[in-house]
């Protein structure tokens, strides 16, 4: 795991909030910079100080007021600050400007969570994920980042007579991206192959706003998944599946997938398709919630509006309430229990609940098969082949030449299952090979 060890020196960093009230209340952009500032502590930086500018617009140059720049450079000088990170997007002409003022590091949030993506990235696939965004980000904002850039380059191999060197790196950039692209087509090809297999078996999906406690709940619903766990934001970006075997004998896939988080770059959302197709593919979703964050409900929103902008459009949701353990007063709890009825109530840490989980989950699959009997010929066995790869064959008689079938089909199969049984339904001969 990529983490910042202590060797590396940890960079001082200054956060920079702005309030447009009354449509950005304070208290939300205060909540807004305890986030960035777990998010600057993943990266590996302590954060110095804080502030928050009141301003119904923002500046065009720089983002905040003049009067506030100037407030800052005194202060990164004094402090020596490495680092000063923007909670809201910077255009590229404002991180320019801001930069030159200050004469240190400046980014926003969004290029602090690719930061933690690239930090974060295991498989060859999610570094192929966030290279790609962290291109498309870049890409409007080469511009001013070296010195080199406002050279002219000129001779034979090169685009032009005079080719600066801008334009040289914008077009390796686009260069990069292409091919990407193109890389992680395949790799999203031979996902689906892959996954074309398990269509048989039912598919459960692990969602929820990042540092909800996913990992955790998964090693606790398969002691053998050994998904890492850390309280840390984005600890998971790849895609772990293992099996979930459930007490009505039922075998279920159970997926755990990357965290959510407010204002989560675009193009991480879509630089991460092909690891969200676990999501968009799975039967229904266990939405896991950390009931001890002050804002949870705030969290909810945001994932279930992050699920509606990846396309998940059905309702087949568990609501998971996690870290109950971590609550202090009883009558919270009640509280938020009646006025969700539906949600489990767990602690993953502690394997409270869990049991009760796993029936929930066992009544949500149930209620998603029906049970049919049929007698066949024997010498159709063709269509007996097709039930057993279609279906889940409870039990089998033989009757004279008859094969009695008893079997559960998923409800979204059923189709399928009758157009292949209307035959000897409407036949009062065996249908033969």
């Amino acid at each position: 795991m990529n983490t910042v060890t202590s060797e590396q020196k940890r960079e001082k960093a200054f956060l920079v909030g702005l309030c447009s009230p009354p449509e950005t209340p304070r208290s939300l952009v205060e909540e807004y910079l305890d986030e960035l500032a777990f998010l600057a502590d993943t990266a590996g930086a302590d954060v110095v100080d804080s502030f928050i500018q009141d301003r119904k617009s923002r500046d065009p140059a720089y983002c905040i007021g003049k009067g506030k720049v100037e407030e800052l450079v005194a202060f990164v000088k004094e402090q020596e600050i490495d680092l000063v990170i923007f909670d809201d997007d910077l255009s590229p002409a404002q991180a320019r400007n801001l930069e030159q003022a200050l004469e240190c590091k400046v980014i926003d949030r969004t290029g602090l969570i690719l930061q933690i993506f690239a930090i974060r990235a295991q498989s060859a696939q999610a570094k192929m994920q966030v290279e790609l965004a962290q291109l498309e980000y870049m890409l409007p904002r080469l511009s001013g980042k070296w010195t080199h850039l406002s050279k002219q380059k000129g001779g034979i191999g090169n685009k032009g007579p005079g080719e600066t060197q801008i334009e040289t790196d914008r077009r390796l950039v686009r260069d990069r991206i292409s091919l990407l692209k193109k890389k992680l087509k395949e790799v999203a090809l031979q996902h689906d192959t892959q996954t074309r297999s398990r269509q048989s078996v039912q598919r459960l999906s692990l969602v929820g706003y990042t540092n909800a406690g996913k990992s955790t709940l998964m090693n606790a619903l398969c002691p053998e998944a050994e998904a890492f766990a850390e309280n840390r934001l984005f600890a998971t970006l790849d895609t772990k599946t293992r099996r979930l075997e459930l007490n009505i004998n039922k075998l279920l896939l159970l997926s755990d997938t990357v965290g959510f988080i407010r204002k989560l770059p675009h193009t991480l959302v879509e630089s991460f398709k092909s690891t969200l197709d676990e999501v968009l593919q799975a039967d229904f979703l266990l939405h896991v919630v950390d009931i001890s964050h002050p804002g949870f409900e705030d969290q909810m929103s945001v994932v279930r509006d992050t699920l509606k902008e990846i396309g998940v459009s059905h309702d087949n949701i568990i609501e998971v309430f996690n870290k109950i353990d971590a609550l202090e007063d009883p009558a919270q709890l009640r509280e938020i229990e009646e006025k969700y009825p539906e949600a489990v109530f767990i602690s993953a840490v502690r394997g409270i609940n869990i049991s009760l989980l796993k029936e929930t989950i066992g009544q949500q699959v149930a209620r998603e098969y029906t049970e049919r009997h049929i007698s066949i010929h024997v010498s159709n066995y063709k269509l007996i082949a097709s039930l057993y790869e279609l279906t889940e064959v409870i039990d089998k008689k033989y009757v004279d030449e008859e094969v009695e079938l008893t079997f559960r089909v998923r409800k979204s199969h059923l189709q399928q299952i009758d157009a292949l049984l209307d035959p000897i339904i409407n036949s009062s001969q065996p249908i033969q090979s």
